[in-house]
């Protein structure tokens, strides 16, 4: 067990390499009841999220979800987030560092005479059950990637943040905790923060605090396909100034047995070009990986450059940010 945003969380059950592969061959389990879940409704709640946030809501169906920022005013990133539109209000998912934040941002722009209401499903967390054979423990549930369904009665979304596909359930604690055992002795692996920062490396997806921060705008995460130049957002002025980033975020791989981690800085011919963002083991590489920014100019696909690690400098070679 481990601090986390506040919570004690499980960092492994078995073992964070089983935890991994059984996401990876089969399927895993990860409570995720640290996120944040903020409804947000009113009359006047698309124009809102048109506001706070880079992607296009209005393009939302009843049942659908999209990835999507929310912006400071420089184009920097206050979070990266999932949002749901379920009827007549939307979800928006947050990460469980930044939920009080971005609720106090939501808060800040919609005390600006706009008719929304905001609140935290405190009565609602997201178990997720991810891998290839995941949905299999889900029989009847019809949902496609990216969409919600009613799954016995419980809010179900076909997304997660593993690179597999499998389901995000909003549940109530109660029945959560029911579920969870019905998975456990079905075969569904519980998996841990460990695990889950192995896998979503492995699938090149960013973390807040590592990959993302108040300073770094998506273009320059690679996440220009969630900014929509459609709607008048916080920020986007900015970025339509940063359309052509100095630095780029990419993938790294090591022959090396030595772990790269964040604030490692990267070299070419002895020059820094760039740094470390977020490194670990892969256990389904078998070999070190990490995501680091570098000038745009070295994100170049097999360019081989050094990672100075523990004082000494490791060949890495530049790879797509998703590894798997």
């Amino acid at each position: 067990m481990g601090e986390f945003a506040g919570y004690d969380m499980p960092i492994f059950y078995r073992g964070i390499i089983e935890e991994h592969l059984a996401v990876r061959n089969s399927a895993g389990m990860f409570d995720a009841g640290h996120m944040g879940i903020i409804e947000v409704g009113g009359e006047e709640a698309l124009n809102f999220l048109q506001t706070v946030t880079t992607n296009d809501s209005s393009l939302l169906k009843n049942m659908e979800s999209q990835y999507s920022l929310i912006c400071n005013e420089s184009g920097g990133v206050i979070d990266d987030v999932l949002v749901y539109k379920i009827d007549d209000y939307f979800f928006v998912v947050s990460n469980a560092s930044n939920k009080e934040k971005v609720f106090a941002h939501f808060k800040k722009i919609s005390d600006n005479n706009m008719k929304v209401s905001l609140k935290f499903r405190e009565d609602l967390f997201i178990l997720a059950a991810q891998g290839p054979k995941a949905i299999e423990h889900f029989q009847g549930f019809e949902g496609k990637k990216g969409s919600m369904s009613l799954f016995k009665g419980t809010l179900t979304s076909r997304t997660g943040y593993t690179g597999e596909d499998g389901v995000e359930l909003f549940i109530s604690k109660e029945l959560g905790i029911n579920l969870w055992r019905q998975l456990l002795n079905s075969g569904v692996v519980p998996c841990g923060l460990g695990a889950r920062d192995t896998l979503r490396l492995e699938a090149g997806l960013p973390l807040y605090g590592h990959e993302y921060n108040e300073e770094t705008t998506p273009i320059e995460v690679g996440y220009r396909w969630a900014v929509k130049f459609t709607h008048d957002f916080i920020g986007r002025k900015a970025l339509e100034e940063k359309l052509m980033p100095t630095k780029k975020i990419v993938g790294l791989k090591f022959n090396s047995k030595v772990i790269p981690r964040q604030g490692n800085k990267i070299f070419f011919n002895n020059n820094e070009v760039g740094v470390v963002t977020s490194g670990t083991f892969s256990p389904s590489l078998k070999m070190p990986i990490a995501l680091g920014f570098v000038k745009s100019d070295f994100a170049k696909i097999d360019l081989v450059v050094k990672v100075e690690i523990r004082n000494s400098l490791v060949e890495a070679v530049v790879v797509q940010k998703k590894m798997i």
